[in-house]
């Protein structure tokens, strides 16, 4: 449906939820009012599809998980290390001179803490989730 009316996906998540019967999509995309309502309007149609909720204007949680490989050159450790705590990433793995970490929080916040990278510290590689979102308030499944 995506690529055939030329709209882009941004970040795709699927996971199960508190019933086993159904699967929560978190779908980002981009576009005007009218190319968001014509996705929704589409995916809405889809046989298998329970429900569309647009998370963008309400008031809701959004959180991306960032897993990122670094070479960090010797004397660049200390530094290095200050910057993962002040960020309150956490490092999984520091084998030698390469550092594998964990950053949480919405996609400024991750890239942000990319761009801050001191000297002598080099990425790698990046994985990123993509923003998962959840609504504030009582638990519901739309």
């Amino acid at each position: 449906m995506f690529s055939t009316r030329g709209f882009n996906i941004e970040s795709l998540s699927v996971a199960p939820t508190d019933d086993d019967r159904v699967s929560r999509v978190t779908l980002v995309t981009s576009g005007t009012e009218d190319v968001i309502s014509q996705i929704s309007k589409q995916l809405g149609k889809l046989v298998d599809v329970v429900a569309i909720v647009d998370r963008t204007g309400g008031d809701h949680l959004e959180r991306e998980l960032g897993l990122v490989k670094f070479a960090v050159a010797s004397g660049a450790s200390e530094p290095f290390r200050r910057l993962v705590a002040n960020y309150g990433a956490r490092i999984l793995d520091d084998h030698l001179e390469h550092f594998t970490i964990e950053v949480i929080g919405n996609e400024r916040q991750v890239d942000t803490f990319l761009a801050a990278i001191p000297p002598g510290v080099r990425v790698l590689s990046v994985v990123r989730s993509g923003p998962l979102v959840i609504s504030r308030g009582p638990q519901v499944l739309f």
